[in-house]
């Protein structure tokens, strides 16, 4: 199969306005952003949080904790083997008595965010977990659904949707991969 680039739906100024919108969001259904802990799930939803994390500091005047979760071992389809490395899981702070943000590029079948939750659960009892993802592609397996979405963009199953952040990648955007068969030459 070989993979190519059928549109790109996101540069980085529309990602940039996405996650603002996101932030004044979060910040008029929390009243506020002081009893929040925002925590990216690794790799690309840890600096999508990040930058979250600044445009709720611009809007209210406060710090927001900021943390990161790697969900490989809470993964439902990796039994048995890895097919990546781990990475460091760092709360910041206790997550009893706060909202936490979960922050993920993409939502497709739910499973990731029901790993992410897993995951939580290890480090307290958070009084609510809300979802902000940049993209929402649809195909849900679980019964999970986002609080805060950058797009929704539907795609057909067999379509790959690829978020690149600058913090990763060197650049900022988001395209729909299609996949093709190769074609004998």
């Amino acid at each position: 199969m070989v993979e190519h680039i059928k549109a790109q739906v996101m540069d980085a100024a529309t990602m940039q306005r996405g996650l603002r919108r996101i932030a004044h969001e979060i910040v008029e259904r929390n009243h506020g952003a002081t009893n929040l802990v925002l925590v990216g799930v690794r790799t690309r939803g840890a600096p999508l949080a990040q930058r979250l994390g600044v445009h709720l500091e611009q809007i209210e005047g406060y710090t927001v904790p900021v943390g990161a979760v790697d969900i490989t071992l809470y993964r439902d389809d990796l039994k048995g083997r890895m097919s990546r490395p781990m990475q460091a899981t760092d709360i910041p702070c206790s997550l009893e008595a706060k909202h936490v943000i979960l922050v993920d590029d993409v939502l497709y079948t739910g499973r990731s965010i029901r790993a992410a939750m897993d995951a939580l659960a290890d480090f307290g009892r958070p009084l609510s977990i809300q979802l902000a993802v940049l993209i929402d592609r649809g195909h849900r397996e679980l019964p999970i659904r986002a609080d805060y979405v950058g797009r929704n963009l539907p795609t057909a199953r067999q379509e790959q949707v690829r978020v690149l952040v600058q913090e990763v990648d060197g650049s900022d955007a988001v395209t729909i991969l299609a996949r093709e068969p190769e074609t004998a030459a």
